[in-house]
């Protein structure tokens, strides 16, 4: 099914990027009343999409989860681990009986998304986008009720972006964090990865020597976090630099080669045809995203 069917009132309850941009597409739907509460980085993605949206930008945002669930028939909720605040929203409705959907927007970590300090709040069903997603929810929580609907928001993406530059172009490197040192004296997994990749990127045989990177910060990265990474690089001569488009379908028009440790936007520059590397270091866990192109670097 391209689009779920949603009970209204609806409480969303967002605060990590992923799940967030997998839902707003589903919310566009005539007559379904929102009860939106749109924080960290789901907050920026909410308006930005309510500017282009007038089904979206007649919703009044929520300043808490209970204001959110008050009156709500359903809760529809992302499944991020950057905040507790998706999990304190399914634990409420699982208290107040509400119907309660989680969106899995990704392919690692699946039981923990769900847990905290110990607690395991699950909801009434799973909601996923892509048939690998499907398999691993199912194996993590036999016997949950899964449910697949399109990905509209890749589909969006992929329409946007512009095709493979056959010029000279860039290569865009995703960051996220990585969450471990993988017991490497406290250095960010993260940084681990990037000075893998600048290691190894003129061995790589389809990437011109000296092609221009592009960083681009995960939306929970806090700003300035690469700062002074980026200036020692460039103090020896590489030609680093954040990456200034708006979008990350900007910065994938621009960018004919894409690295990254395993964000979704490398699943996304994959379906726009981008050649697309894994940086992830040989002493790091094995790329988790199950997808056929994306090489190990």
């Amino acid at each position: 099914m391209p689009r779920p069917e949603l009970s209204s009132p609806l409480a969303v309850v967002c605060h990590d990027a992923g799940a967030c941009n997998v839902i707003l597409p589903w919310l566009e739907q005539s007559g379904l009343v929102l009860r939106p509460l749109m924080l960290g980085p789901a907050a920026p993605l909410f308006a930005e999409r309510a500017k282009r949206r007038p089904r979206l930008s007649a919703a009044q945002l929520v300043s808490n989860v209970h204001e959110a669930l008050d009156g709500a028939a359903m809760l529809l909720s992302g499944s991020g681990w950057g905040s507790p605040l998706e999990h304190q929203a399914r634990r409420l409705a699982r208290d107040r009986g509400l119907f309660s959907v989680a969106v899995i927007d990704h392919w690692v970590n699946y039981k923990m998304r769900f847990e905290r300090d110990g607690e395991l709040v699950l909801p009434d069903e799973f909601w996923v986008s892509d048939s690998e997603a499907l398999a691993l929810t199912k194996h993590t929580f036999p016997g949950a009720v899964v449910r697949r609907y399109d990905n509209l928001y890749l589909r969006e993406m992929v329409e946007t972006i512009a095709p493979r530059p056959r010029r000279p172009s860039q290569l865009l490197y995703v960051l996220e964090p990585a969450r471990s040192d993988w017991g490497r004296s406290g250095v960010p997994g993260e940084f681990q990865a990037l000075e893998h990749f600048m290691a190894l990127r003129k061995t790589v045989s389809t990437l011109p020597p000296n092609v221009p990177i592009r960083l681009r910060p995960h939306p929970s990265d806090e700003p300035g976090k690469y700062d002074s990474w980026i200036a020692a690089r460039q103090a020896e001569g590489a030609d680093v630099a954040l990456d200034a488009h708006t979008t990350l379908a900007e910065a994938l028009s621009a960018s004919a080669w894409v690295v990254g440790c395993e964000s979704f936007a490398l699943v996304v520059a994959l379906a726009a045809g981008r050649r697309v590397w894994t940086s992830l270091p040989p002493w790091a866990p094995r790329c988790r995203l199950p997808h056929v192109g994306i090489a190990t670097l």
